[in-house]
């Protein structure tokens, strides 16, 4: 193998570690500050820290021809910047860098267009992935995904940024999926980050558990 392939590789383990790194700090900010006070919390920097994760994931998503993570990154990536919009955090941000963050998605599907045909083929058909483990992370990230789908719905019911019981559960079952997609796909940045959210996620779910009984 060649030192520029190996170079390459490197570069990008080193955008999907950095991504992995931001994902485990926003649940640490998250879980020190709800430790505190002994109820679950929503932090601004939680969100801000998402948004800069799931930014560097969805690049290291299409360098790595993974589709799945791709298909999770995708859609959470919107529902970062709404929940900041929530909070107000937003608009601290130089309006020329929303609108670069706002249409960066569509500037990664352009740059990836192949003779002016996405090659859907190199995503679909990698052959490092088999179609049931394809299928299976897929799964895992919609599942994974669908936590922060029903988090914005409930915020927006409730006109404040929140993360519910719910959020943390589905965090965990669709964790678990990704982690045993990671194993097959022999994908260190995604094994580490959800190892870790194991542990925070569990938290959660207890400190909103003993809360709700309280109630």
């Amino acid at each position: 193998m060649s030192s520029g392939w190996l170079s390459y590789g490197l570069f990008v383990y080193v955008i999907g570690f950095s991504a992995q790194i931001l994902f485990s700090a926003r649940l640490l900010v998250q879980w020190i500050q709800s430790e505190k006070v002994k109820k679950v919390l929503t932090p601004e920097l939680f969100w801000e820290l998402s948004l800069m994760a799931s930014f560097l994931l969805f690049v290291y998503g299409w360098l790595r021809d993974d589709f799945a993570i791709m298909l999770g990154q995708s859609i959470t990536y919107f529902i970062y910047i709404r929940n900041m919009q929530l909070q107000g955090s937003w608009r601290k941000i130089p309006y020329f860098l929303q609108i670069f963050l706002w249409f960066f998605p569509l500037f990664i599907v352009l740059y990836a267009y192949n003779n002016n045909v996405i090659d859907m083929h190199r995503l679909f058909k990698n052959e490092d992935i088999p179609l049931f483990l394809l299928l299976w992370g897929s799964i895992g990230q919609i599942l994974f995904t669908f936590r922060f789908v029903y988090q914005w719905i409930y915020s927006e019911r409730m006109k404040i940024s929140h993360l519910p019981l719910g959020f943390w559960m589905l965090s965990l079952t669709g964790s678990f999926m990704i982690l045993s997609y990671a194993i097959f796909r022999k994908d260190p940045v995604l094994l580490l980050g959800q190892l870790f959210g194991f542990i925070i996620y569990t938290r959660n779910i207890m400190i909103g558990l003993k809360n709700s009984n309280k109630e």
